[in-house]
């Protein structure tokens, strides 16, 4: 800049302005998430905020998407930290507990001024009382609220002392965290920006084809797969015209569902694809689908489905003894009703998923109902401009001293 112009800022008055740019350009983000939804989740927040926040610096851990927009500084953890149960996460607490030693240590040197955490909440409850007793001045936000409301309710007042803001995926976990004192926006569901660039009006239902979804874990997978091949023999054995295709989450995922294909002999009758969840789910006539965001991501898209859903037995225990709901899929919860039939542990069969897929196939009037209900339900989930407004939560967490303002809403 040359020095006329220094002096002209200055015999201005503008020193100050001057002075909080230098201020604005030395923010400091950590931030978190352990799982590919997460990760999407977060890159589109931090795409937003760099946006607003010019200069920011930011460190932190999670996956590749969040890794392409803030740069080396986030670590891509994800193929490693995505387990799922009580007993997997057990098998692997001495790798747990080195990788959380290793984050709060780069936190600490870091001192950044705002921490998010985005779901992944068995790690990150840990990490946001950590954090508070090693960097007390770091402002901490939780994006996407942990669904303490199914399982374990006592956690909110302690959530209350250790969170700044907390921005929450559905309307009706608001009230929860208000009433426990936590300043709460309801944002919006972030797929409905990350879908809209993945609907495609060229793409068309193939009557013929089925989805099979058994996750992006690899135990998942380990789980599942098997069965939902067997499922599909039963189809393919009731109708020979029919296709089946699965998504893979990444490569190394895809070598281990070829495998199983391979073992199973349909390696010659079950395409897999990696990276083509969204595609196939605007293409299949139906599917199975493992309980997760994919769930939520095929009811967005109009895919008739089933859930199944599968864990370590020692798991499935734990959970019924502490889950105080009705149903585990989101769009079951939304509805407070039986739009999704799911088929849950020792119900996760192949003669009863492939019953449901059957129906669908069969009864195409079904499906195309089950395709209205899901838009009704998904409807309630927000507009577009999602990212934005979680990364006006931050940018807020950032710029004042008080809670990040709640009154944000989904608009």
């Amino acid at each position: 800049m040359p020095a006329t112009r220094l002096r002209r800022i200055f015999v201005a008055g503008e020193s100050a302005r001057v002075l909080g740019w230098f201020r604005f350009m030395e923010k400091r983000l950590y931030v978190v998430a352990g799982e590919l939804s997460g990760d999407a989740h977060g890159a589109g927040m931090l795409d937003e905020l760099c946006r607003m926040l010019p200069g920011l610096r930011i460190r932190g851990a999670g996956g590749p998407a969040m890794a392409a927009v803030a740069g080396p500084g986030v670590d891509d953890w994800v193929d490693e930290a995505a387990v799922m149960g009580i007993w997997e996460v057990l098998k692997r607490y001495g790798w747990f507990r080195r990788r959380f030693a290793r984050m709060l240590a780069n936190l600490r040197s870091f001192r950044p001024d705002v921490l998010v955490l985005i779901d992944y909440p068995g790690f990150n409850l840990r990490f946001a009382e950590a954090v508070k007793r090693a960097s007390p001045a770091t402002r901490i936000v939780w994006y996407v609220s942990p669904q303490v409301w199914a399982w374990n309710r006592r956690r909110i007042p302690k959530m209350a002392r250790l969170i700044d803001a907390m921005i929450c995926l559905f309307p009706f976990e608001r009230p929860i965290f208000d009433e426990a004192g936590i300043p709460t926006t309801f944002a919006g569901h972030p797929l409905i920006d990350e879908l809209a660039v993945c609907r495609d009006p060229r793409l068309a239902r193939d009557p013929q084809l089925v989805g099979l979804f058994p996750g992006s874990r690899e135990r998942e997978v380990e789980r599942l797969f098997p069965m939902m091949i067997d499922a599909a023999r039963r189809l393919r054995e009731w109708r020979s015209d029919l296709r089946f295709e699965t998504p893979a989450a990444s490569p190394a995922l895809a070598t281990k569902i070829r495998a199983q294909l391979d073992a199973a002999s349909a390696g010659s009758w079950v395409e897999v694809a990696t990276g083509t969840s969204h595609s196939l789910m605007q293409r299949a006539a139906c599917a199975a689908i493992a309980s997760g965001t994919a769930t939520l991501e095929a009811a967005f898209l109009g895919l008739p489905h089933c859930l199944v859903y599968r864990v370590a037995p020692l798991t499935y225990a734990v959970a019924r003894q502490v889950v105080n709901i009705r149903h585990i899929g989101i769009v079951n919860i939304l509805a407070q009703d039986d739009v999704v039939e799911e088929w849950i542990q020792d119900k996760a069969r192949p003669e009863t998923v492939a019953a449901s897929l059957r129906r669908f196939l069969e009864q195409p009037h079904e499906a195309e109902a089950l395709r209205r209900r899901l838009a009704d339900i998904t409807a309630t989930l927000g507009t577009p401009g999602v990212h934005r407004r979680v990364a006006e939560v931050v940018a807020r967490a950032f710029a004042s001293t008080a809670p990040a303002d709640p009154s944000l809403g989904a608009r």
